[in-house]
């Protein structure tokens, strides 16, 4: 028998929202009400970046203390209410700085963050918020997931698969006039890795007029790709085989004849 710790198939609910420009309340409540379309069964939900305000600049205004603050409280009871892990990126003020941080909540509480280590400079987001350093790997069951968010994926060497992880998610606020650039890099990243590559983003305009397309999708490490329809608010659910993960790895070894460097920060 297989226990819990040991599971193999990991099931993944993708959501991708129409957020409300900068009205916390307003998100929190939108995306409870999407998360009752989340299966009994899923055992990790997915939100995208800034997921409680939209990608705005006006970071001092609208972080969260570190520990506190609605959307955090939100995400610790959602992921005990739904016995699944929840991950997704916020405004965050630690100390003196503030990060776009991604949390990772599992029923019993917090278990770590990501702060974005690249950050987007032709936004403005460097003016605003403090850069990440180490890499962050996460696990939920047998499964090692490394999160990292939307800007983070133009930059592959921070992205390596050491043999670290089987599944990279890209939390995103993805603007629709690069989308063909989203939908390259998410299945490049995925065929380089040998690993599923996770991608949410939102939809919708928001208020400096950006539109998002949408685009959430799991890609397999063959570069096959499961999607949601653009433009529209939906949930992808999928499940994730590690065992197939493996087997793809074993007969297709390109990660043996792979160039070992080192990575400096």
């Amino acid at each position: 028998m297989t226990t819990k710790n040991q599971q193999s198939i990991l099931r993944i609910s993708l959501v991708q929202p129409l957020l409300v420009w900068e009205d916390v309340s307003a998100n929190l409540e939108m995306l409870e009400n999407m998360l009752t379309g989340v299966p009994e069964e899923t055992d990790l939900i997915l939100l995208p970046e800034t997921f409680s305000t939209g990608f705005t600049m006006q970071a001092d205004l609208f972080a969260e203390e570190e520990g506190q603050g609605p959307a955090q409280v939100w995400m610790r009871e959602i992921a005990e209410k739904k016995n699944a892990t929840l991950a997704g990126s916020l405004i965050i003020r630690a100390g003196e700085r503030i990060y776009n941080r991604l949390y990772w909540v599992s029923p019993a509480g917090v278990e770590g963050h990501y702060d974005k280590r690249h950050l987007f400079r032709m936004g403005r987001e460097d003016q605003y918020f403090y850069p990440g350093g180490a890499r962050k790997i996460f696990t939920c069951f047998a499964f090692r997931i490394m999160p990292q968010i939307c800007y983070d994926i133009r930059f592959p060497v921070f992205s390596r698969n050491r043999g670290d992880y089987d599944i990279l998610f890209y939390a995103a606020n993805w603007p629709a006039p690069r989308h063909a650039v989203w939908e390259t890099l998410l299945r490049a990243r995925a065929i380089e890795n040998q690993a599923f590559v996770l991608g949410v983003n939102r939809v919708g305009r928001d208020g400096e007029r950006i539109d998002h397309l949408g685009g959430t999708c799991a890609v397999d490490p063959a570069g096959n790709v499961t999607r949601l329809p653009d433009k529209l608010p939906g949930i992808l659910n999928i499940s994730v085989d590690l065992e197939e993960i493996s087997e793809f790895r074993r007969k297709f070894a390109a990660w043996k004849d792979a160039d070992s460097f080192t990575l400096e920060l």
